[in-house]
């Protein structure tokens, strides 16, 4: 059964039982990495990542709309940002009265927040570690411990928000009752569709506690009951409404990815949340380039943070690459997004092609891996058997406003066991047209990047450091 499927089938049954299963200055939090393949095979542990880069890219350029059936936070906290061996990053937030912590995953391509939820939480595929979990190795939050959780009723503006729509969610019961104040119905299941898979719950109002006396009450959530291949909830910090930044009304956040190398450890850097910052003043040592809109109204595309991709270098040469891929068009396509729950790069083909023969042409102390690339899915890849010292032209990517981001050599080729070096950029071949952003920059060619992303004044500001 599709995912797709799936999700239908279990928002129906969902719909039969859902009215039983309920009765100063900064945030920081730590950033984890997240993981979900459990494969100790280097080449397959690759070929996974690449084919989830890839599912991923496919879902930002040609996203589905949700799915139905029928406070200002203080300044500043900081929160733990761990990393995870699927790719990924996470974040724990605590909801509901008393408080219940969970890991998200950490998602700047999405807007809406959501965690699994009761203990009827079903998830298929969602295998995270090197045994198939149970359903109890998901933690779920539990309405009916919190003494704060509201479902979100149908006329509630937050509810057009989560099924991102300016209309009224309710019924014909609702909408043509002489007494329309008191409806009584709830905000319609949704159903959330990603590149790994897919979520289904219920809309509702709980306490996000940032620790010490600093709660948001009344903030939007999803509660899932339902999951295919999620091992985790997302936070949403992308540009809508249900986002967590728009939620918490903060003026900018901020994380440092830590490199890969950290997987699934206890090693973590910290996501930090402002809603106090200086209006206009940058923050000391960090480049900045403007964040774009894109010229079309699709509601997905207005979650992403486009940036302007003016030019890529490899070793120095400009790689030719037409223009009107690098920025939005008039139809909305082409341009540069950076996406925290991408791992690596997408470029389309159009752009790919020119990059990996630039690589080609001037890479000849190598030759190639061929049957690496055969079962990595990446290319082009290298025999560096046996070589102390490796070295590959640099890759630069040239943004508006003068900002260039000369790419770590470890950010843009992966050393594989037994002696070969890929690149981790990925591209599709191109089937069904060329939609949405034709580059989309992933967390691994941000490792030991420290990101700022100033909302106040729409630029993004970056600067390379050791996050660890």
């Amino acid at each position: 059964m599709s995912p797709a499927c799936f999700a239908l089938c279990f928002l129906s049954f969902l719909l039969c039982i859902f009215p039983n299963i309920f009765f100063s200055s900064a945030l920081h939090l730590p950033l984890t990495q997240f993981h979900t393949t459990p494969s100790r095979d280097p080449y397959q542990t690759l070929n996974h990542l690449v084919s989830s880069s890839l599912r991923r890219a496919h879902h930002l350029k040609n996203p589905r709309p949700t799915a139905t059936k029928a406070g200002r936070a203080t300044p500043a906290t900081s929160t733990p940002l761990f990393s995870h061996s699927y790719g990924g990053y996470s974040i724990s937030l605590s909801f509901g009265t008393p408080p219940q912590t969970l890991p998200f995953v950490m998602d700047t391509g999405s807007d809406i927040v959501w965690f699994p939820c009761t203990h009827r939480y079903l998830c298929k595929n969602c295998s995270f570690s090197s045994s198939s979990p149970s359903k109890n190795d998901i933690p779920s939050f539990i309405p009916k411990q919190s003494s704060s959780s509201r479902i979100i009723g149908c006329k509630n503006p937050k509810c057009s928000w989560i099924h991102h729509t300016n209309r009224t969610q309710c019924g014909d019961e609702c909408e043509n009752s002489p007494v329309p104040q008191n409806c009584t119905q709830s905000c319609p299941p949704y159903i959330i569709f990603y590149g790994s898979g897919t979520t289904g719950g219920i809309a509702l109002s709980e306490n996000l506690n940032l620790g010490g006396d600093k709660t948001v009450r009344d903030f939007l959530v999803g509660c899932s009951v339902f999951s295919s291949r999620q091992p985790a909830g997302i936070a949403g910090f992308g540009r809508g409404l249900p986002s967590l930044p728009s939620q918490l009304k903060l003026d900018k956040f901020s994380y440092c990815l830590i490199s890969h190398r950290f997987d699934d450890s206890a090693s973590s850097s910290a996501l930090i949340l402002d809603s106090n910052s200086d209006l206009d003043k940058k923050t000391s040592g960090l480049t900045y380039t403007p964040f774009l809109q894109n010229p079309i109204a699709h509601e997905a595309f207005k979650v992403y943070y486009y940036i302007g991709l003016r030019k890529i270098s490899v070793g120095g040469r400009r790689v030719k690459v037409p223009y009107k891929y690098l920025s939005p068009g008039e139809e909305g396509n082409g341009g540069a997004i950076v996406d925290s729950g991408t791992t690596f790069s997408f470029m389309a083909r159009q752009i790919f092609e020119p990059v990996a023969a630039e690589f080609v042409k001037q890479v000849k102390n190598y030759s190639r891996a061929r049957e690496v690339e055969n079962l990595t899915g990446l290319r082009p890849c290298y025999d560096v058997k046996g070589r102390d010292n490796v070295e590959f032209p640099e890759m630069r990517l040239h943004l508006k406003g003068g900002a260039e981001v000369a790419l770590p050599l470890e950010n843009y080729f992966a050393a594989i066991d037994g002696g070969a070096a890929c690149l981790t950029f990925v591209t599709d071949d191109g089937v069904g047209g060329q939609t949405g952003p034709a580059v989309i920059l992933g967390n691994f060619q941000m490792q030991n990047y420290y990101l700022e992303y100033d909302l106040r004044n729409e630029r993004l500001g970056f600067k390379q450091q050791l996050c660890i």
